[in-house]
Order: C-alpha cells, then sequence, then structure tokens
C-alpha cells in the first residue's frame, strides 16, 4: 500500500478517559454509553466509528457517483453500530443506510452503494471481519 495520510490519534483511561489527534483538531471526552454502564456523558468508541464509517463511505460514494456521471451529492449515509457479546469478548456489526437521492432509480442507486462498498476503506477494513449490511432507503 502506498500511503496517502496518516491519521494519529491516543486514548488515555478507555471509555472514560479523552481521545486526542496529533493535531490537536480532535479533543474530547470519552465515556462509557449508560447501556454499558456509564453515566452517558462522553463520547464512546463505536459513535466515533460510525460517524467515521458514515462519511468515508459518503465520499466513496461520490466517487463512484462521479465516475459513473451519476449526481449523489445529496446522498445521506447513517452507520449504526453495534457492539455486543461474541463469546468471551465483544463484537461489532453494522449497518449503512443510505439515503439517495430522489429521482434516482433503485438498480442506479443500488449498483452505486455496491460499488461504494468494494472501494470505501472501511468496508475494505471490515469485510470479513465484521458483518456490514446496506440498507438503501
Amino acid at each position: 500500500m502506498d500511503a496517502l495520510y496518516t491519521a494519529v490519534a491516543t486514548a488515555t483511561h478507555g471509555r472514560e478517559g479523552r481521545a486526542v489527534t496529533s493535531d490537536g483538531k480532535l479533543d474530547l471526552g470519552l465515556g462509557a454509553p449508560v447501556e454499558l454502564g456509564g453515566n452517558g456523558q462522553g463520547t464512546n468508541p463505536e459513535q466515533l466509528f460510525a460517524a467515521g464509517y458514515a462519511a468515508c463511505f459518503g465520499s466513496a460514494l461520490g466517487l463512484v457517483g462521479r465516475a459513473a456521471k451519476v449526481d449523489v451529492s445529496e446522498a445521506a449515509v447513517t452507520a449504526e453500530v453495534v457492539l455486543g457479546k461474541q463469546g468471551e469478548g465483544f463484537a461489532l456489526a453494522v449497518t449503512l443506510r443510505v439515503e439517495l437521492p430522489d429521482g434516482l432509480d433503485e438498480a442506479t442507486g443500488r449498483k452505486l452503494v455496491e460499488q461504494a462498498h468494494q472501494v470505501c476503506p472501511y468496508s475494505n477494513a471490515t469485510r470479513g471481519n465484521i458483518p456490514v449490511d446496506l440498507v438503501i432507503e
């Protein structure tokens, strides 16, 4: 792989700590959600992963849309990241809900979403590791 960019972030004290990027643009308190016994006062890793995946997938969709000469600039991607028990440990599952622009036919939209799933770095990183469901709305 030829590196184009490297993001660096440091987290301290796990889910009840702080996450900071090396450039200081992200600096936030972390907190476990109430569902996991926390006070819900901070952002949690699953929210950060969901935000990153949604943004990255939206960019991948724009890329394949431009290549196909289809305007998907008004598309919205919502990532739902589920944390659950798996054996003695934990696992993730993702649902990507893609809201395509009005007027885009279903077949073209599905094709573009599936192409985006092939080029998105998050999709490539998760493929074969966690289930990712694509839902077109």
